[in-house]
């Protein structure tokens, strides 16, 4: 039977973490499932942006010296947590795609030649691949792609140096085993790097405790940093001199205001910084990240869980009569998304359902894209979200030739 709305609204007043979207500014009569995209913004981000323009005004280069300088190193220890890693192990820096082109060659610069290969994963984000392509044709080795669905053994032989993976998959939403298939690849002699784009913020990550050496993440989507926010990187301990990255910028050098010709990397993630950051960029996420440290990540996994099977139970008996394919893995296998694919019609439904305020994504060929943020997310505002999308699919209004018209960005 269809869940009610009465249904949704008890879970609602049972729900531990529902004080948090008072903390949170969002649109009124919006009903936002894409923070897996970007994340809303938390009420604090404006403060903190607004503080650091005075200071700038005030300060001027003295902000340098008032907790500038500094935020890659300290929003890397309020973000550790969050992600299970301890203190001195985390950098708040560029990009994923910077981040994981410094890890790539520390960690090849450390291994020397003997392995040639970087092996990442067809099927996902194309990004990390452009990079491990990018990385292999300028360092002299070679690229391979693991076929999507492909076991991971079949291509990890004695010539892989480094396996680029995400523990959730942008599309599917797919959990890796992270513990699992760290142990694996290690086994066979070979480092990974793990990107933790839809995993961070969305479930509890445990890198230590999955025996991970090395990972990349952006902070913009469940992190709510806001548009462009900084990346991090993440390396153990014990790994962070055991290579040297390539982009050897000044901010990593171990006395950047000497002013030394020869380059010397600083200790610790310092070495993993590049050049000059944008403190207005880190000030909203510094806000972010310390209403994060008020958050129980297993609350927060089983609301995620939770809201995603309320979505699916509203709308499954659409599925079949209008063509849609719920590609959404179980509770224990997934992130915090489900996809849907209507091959036909997915865009428009997705822009018809913006036009109604509740703000999915759609990513080719035909996926429909729900995230589910529990920290700003009800289940009653799941439960309408559902009704909307039923309507819209029912009556055909995404037929309407005003959602057909493809948008820049998607």
């Amino acid at each position: 039977m269809r869940p009610t709305l009465t249904e949704a609204s008890d879970l609602d007043s049972q729900d531990p973490l529902a004080d948090f979207k008072a903390h949170f500014a969002l649109p009124e009569g919006v009903l936002y499932l894409d923070g897996n995209s970007l994340g809303a913004q938390p009420r604090a981000a404006r403060d903190a942006l607004e503080a650091t323009r005075d200071q700038w005004r005030d300060a001027l280069v003295g902000g340098w010296n008032q907790g500038w300088f500094d935020a890659p190193e300290r929003l890397g220890e309020l973000l550790a947590p969050l992600i299970g890693a301890r203190a001195g192990e985390v950098l708040v820096s560029d990009s994923i795609t910077l981040n994981l082109y410094k890890l790539l060659g520390h960690i090849t610069e450390g291994q020397g030649r003997a392995r040639p290969v970087i092996l990442s994963e067809g099927g996902n984000f194309p990004a990390d691949g452009y990079i491990a392509e990018g990385f292999c044709r300028s360092a002299g080795f070679t690229h391979r792609l693991l076929p999507e669905g492909a076991p991971l053994e079949a291509h990890l032989d004695e010539q892989v140096a480094v396996v680029v993976l995400s523990q959730v998959n942008y599309r599917t939403g797919r959990l890796r085993d992270m513990a699992d298939t760290t142990r694996r690849i290690h086994a066979q002699g070979a480092e990974v790097i793990w990107d933790l784009a839809h995993s961070a913020g969305a479930l509890a990550v445990d890198l230590a405790g999955s025996d991970v050496r090395y990972a990349v993440g952006c902070t913009y989507k469940y992190l709510n940093g806001g548009p462009g926010s900084p990346g991090f990187l993440y390396v153990r301990g014990d790994c962070q001199q055991a290579g040297r990255q390539p982009l050897s910028g000044w901010h990593g050098h171990h006395q950047p205001f000497i002013f030394e010709t020869d380059y010397a990397p600083a200790a610790g993630m310092t070495r993993f910084r590049t050049g000059t950051h944008s403190a207005l960029a880190y000030a909203p996420l510094e806000a972010s990240l310390r209403l994060w440290q008020r958050v129980d990540m297993s609350a927060l996994r089983a609301k995620s869980l939770a809201l995603a099977d309320l979505f699916r139970a509203c709308i499954e008996d659409l599925f079949a009569p209008h063509g849609i394919e719920d590609i959404t893995p179980p509770p224990g296998e997934r992130g915090s998304q489900v996809g849907l694919v209507q091959r036909e019609h997915g865009y428009a439904i997705v822009q018809a359902l913006i036009a109604r305020g509740v703000i999915g994504d759609y990513r080719e060929p035909g996926l429909m894209r729900f995230g589910f943020t529990p920290l700003y997310l009800s289940h009653v505002d799941v439960w309408h979200a559902a009704a909307q999308l039923r309507e819209v699919v029912e009556s055909a209004e995404y037929r309407d030739p005003r959602f057909q018209t493809r948008t820049e960005v998607t």
